[in-house]
């Protein structure tokens, strides 16, 4: 990832938000770095359970294969930070995300996040079935 591959958050086909909690500061009186990849959590399933249907089937579930965040900026509670997500990359049971976080309209981090689909009983990937890909490409973007 490159600094120069930031976007604003209405460039993302996806956004959401967390409020910001006190208990989230640390002593220096801002958000503790890792909280921030709670909020990158918190995009992560608005995309795959609650936009309409859930995007994973029965017996199914996400895991996290590779988490890079870099850090731009500080948050500052109280306030809310926004989320915007975008797929780049469709695999046959991955989905590599590319994400930033925003403090009032100010890009705060950045971070690529591959997630895979687990089958629940095996314990090892399971591919994204044609109608999965299907919805994930409405949300494709590059960087």
């Amino acid at each position: 990832m490159e600094l120069t591959s930031m976007r604003e958050l209405k460039d993302f086909p996806l956004q959401a938000y967390d409020k910001l909690r006190y208990g989230d500061t640390d002593r220096q009186g801002h958000v503790n770095n890792s909280v921030f990849s709670t909020f990158l959590e918190t995009g992560r399933v608005e995309m795959l359970y609650t936009k309409g249907e859930s995007l994973v089937p029965e017996g199914a579930t996400f895991v996290l294969a590779k988490l890079e965040v870099q850090l731009i900026g500080e948050i500052l509670w109280p306030g809310q930070v926004d989320i915007g997500s975008g797929v780049l990359n469709i695999g046959n049971s991955s989905i590599t995300l590319y994400q930033q976080l925003f403090q009032n309209g100010t890009c705060v981090a950045k971070a690529e996040t591959v997630i895979v689909q687990m089958n629940e009983a095996t314990r090892k990937s399971q591919p994204l079935s044609p109608d999965v890909k299907k919805t994930l490409e409405q949300y494709l973007i590059s960087v």
